[in-house]
């Protein structure tokens, strides 16, 4: 069976390596939109906290013997504290300034942070393995896909899912909104709401890190490894609405989707069908899908 003169089982196989690719870029994407959602900050770095996150998962097995399970856990936490020190050393001071300060204060941190890891790794790239219980493949009967990578969807969705249901559906998540949206009121109920910002921004990058150690066994470890991503990223954001986290899931699926298609049926367009999109989007709806106009 054929569509548009492609076999059935290339098809199918190209919406499973979509799926993929999506799961990375919703992850990513989750970290920007709760960012820009709750404290209006354009986070540039997101790129760079990826990497790091990829980065110490490679140090932490390489210098001190911790598995992939592990370090699943710790590179995200180390990488959050380093997000919760940006935030309160230089961040916060630029809060009620234009998003444009903050755009290029992230931006600098981002060239600083790949530039150090540059300097002490290089940029050729390192190795990370896949721990063993996830080093064999499962019969879709269309395709035999990688154990890994079907952990890598299933990870991606569970993490994002916990995120959206913290912040949409508990208390903690109601404070946070409402600390950002009226912070005077918050603290006269002694509510501490810097310290509240700060964790928020420390969770977002944390998420940025958690999807770095999950794509460290997929694609080489480099200071660089971010910047690949992020403008896609950054993309699709705009898409699905500055702030709107279920938005920005949900168009990081159908896109990657989208892109793996593309790559099968019209390669050379592969590139930039997700900015050719961004472009159209935004002339009709220039909050994005699921944004909401001011």
């Amino acid at each position: 069976m054929e569509i548009f003169g492609m076999p059935l089982q290339a098809v199918s196989g190209q919406l499973v390596l979509g799926l993929m690719n999506g799961c990375f870029y919703a992850v990513l994407s989750l970290g920007l939109s709760l960012i820009f959602g709750l404290l209006n900050v354009i986070n540039f770095t997101h790129g760079a906290f990826f990497m790091l996150g990829a980065l110490f998962a490679w140090m932490g097995t390489n210098y001190f013997g911790l598995d992939y399970w592990l370090m699943l856990v710790i590179a995200p936490l180390a990488v959050g504290a380093v997000g919760v020190l940006v935030e309160r050393s230089m961040l916060r001071r630029l809060y009620k300034l234009d998003h444009l300060y903050g755009l290029l204060l992230t931006l600098g941190v981002t060239l600083i942070l790949e530039g150090l890891s540059r300097s002490v790794y290089g940029v050729s790239g390192l190795s990370y393995a896949a721990p063993d219980s996830l080093t064999g493949v499962l019969d879709l009967g269309f395709m035999m896909l990688p154990a890994y990578r079907a952990w890598v969807v299933v990870g991606s969705l569970a993490v994002c899912g916990a995120a959206w249901w913290a912040i949409e559906r508990t208390q903690l998540g109601a404070l946070l909104r409402a600390a950002t949206e009226n912070p005077r009121l918050v603290a006269a109920f002694g509510v501490d709401v810097p310290r509240m910002v700060s964790l928020n921004y420390g969770f977002g990058v944390a998420i940025a890190a958690f999807a770095g150690v999950l794509a460290a066994p997929v694609m080489q470890v480099s200071p660089l490894m971010g910047q690949s991503l992020i403008i896609t990223v950054f993309a699709i954001v705009v898409i699905g609405g500055m702030g709107s986290i279920a938005g920005s899931v949900l168009t990081s699926l159908a896109l990657g989707v989208l892109e793996s298609l593309t790559k099968l049926f019209y390669p050379e367009a592969s590139a930039t069908v997700v900015f050719a999109v961004m472009a159209l989007v935004l002339l009709v709806r220039p909050a994005g899908l699921f944004g909401q106009s001011k």
